[in-house]
């Protein structure tokens, strides 16, 4: 296919794409987003999903031919909003008594700040940090995405996180997967 047919087939397809979107209730339940969980989820996370997607092969083109990356807060805070969903499942299966917080802080332009809290079992989601959290995982917008998508190890991750607090708990954060593994 030439570069200029596939151009051709975006465009007419993304505006389908677009148009298609536009019908759906955001609100309403779809299917599951794997990385989040196995439960229906809303449809604007699945449509945040996609958008994800189409953003990281993106970045990953720039990378690959030394062009900069759409980081600019419009394109890559609403990336990092979406893959901190995946928060509560990382911790799934980490044990911690009730009302523990752990809170990730993504330093620059496109960050923000979302805390997971233990509530009867399950881990719950969170926009903003608590007054006071058990542990705290500190990294830069640059190298969060990167983290959620496999681009770095859980290793290369850890020497670029700065983690306070309870050490295990805030190192879980490295483990965050935001794509479908």
């Amino acid at each position: 296919m030439s570069p200029r047919l596939l151009i051709d087939v975006l465009q007419v397809t993304g505006r389908q794409m677009c148009a298609f979107f536009h019908t759906l209730d955001p609100y309403a339940l779809g299917g599951p987003v794997s990385w989040v969980g196995p439960e229906p989820a809303p449809v604007w996370l699945d449509l945040a999903r996609e958008y994800t997607e189409r953003w990281c092969h993106q970045q990953q083109i720039r990378d690959a031919v030394g062009q900069p990356g759409l980081t600019q807060p419009r394109y890559l805070a609403p990336v990092l909003a979406t893959f901190v969903q995946a928060l509560p499942r990382t911790f799934r299966a980490t044990p911690a008594a009730e009302g523990t917080i752990v809170t990730l802080t993504v330093r620059g332009a496109s960050g923000g700040q979302w805390s997971v809290r233990q509530e009867a079992g399950t881990w719950r989601l969170y926009a903003g940090a608590p007054d006071r959290c058990d542990a705290e995982a500190r990294i830069d917008d640059a190298v969060a995405w990167r983290l959620c998508t496999r681009g770095l190890s859980q290793e290369q991750a850890r020497e670029q996180v700065t983690l306070v607090g309870d050490q295990v708990l805030a190192s879980r954060v490295c483990e965050m997967v935001s794509i479908i593994a």
